[in-house]
């Protein structure tokens, strides 16, 4: 089963952010990754936007279930259903991720802490180090 780790971060809320993801195989090796800035938005929508970036490529790229790990409670717990999305943007992004997750098999989501998910954390600031 795969892993996928997922950050998105924004210096200022909103301000200038990016999303980034990590793909692990059931060993934890590195078999790919991806950040890039998004312009100016919340924490909240670069969070999902790392979430789209990362199940765009599962549908892409495998068939296989996978574990999609995020450090947002906040769109971990709206993915599941356990908490409403009043936010219309968020809704939007949500809906998004809802349509390509229906084309990968096997998705579960889990929450994270900040040190769970260093290495996309690390990717999202990179980016922003880079570009902003």
């Amino acid at each position: 089963m795969m892993k996928i780790y997922c950050d998105g971060g924004a210096r200022g809320n909103p301000g200038p952010a990016a999303a980034a993801f990590v793909v692990c195989d059931s060993e934890e090796k590195v078999i790919f990754k991806e950040a890039r800035t998004i312009g100016n938005a919340t924490n909240n929508v670069a969070e999902y936007k790392a979430l789209i970036m990362a199940l765009e490529w599962l549908a892409k790229n495998t068939t296989e279930a996978s574990q999609i790990i995020l450090d947002s409670e906040l769109v971990k717990k709206q993915m599941t259903g356990e908490y409403r999305i009043r936010d219309s943007a968020l809704q939007a992004l949500a809906t998004k991720a809802k349509s390509l997750e229906a084309q990968t098999p096997g998705v579960n989501y889990f929450h994270t802490s900040r040190a769970g998910n260093a290495e996309a954390d690390r990717l999202v600031n990179n980016a922003l180090d880079s570009a902003f």
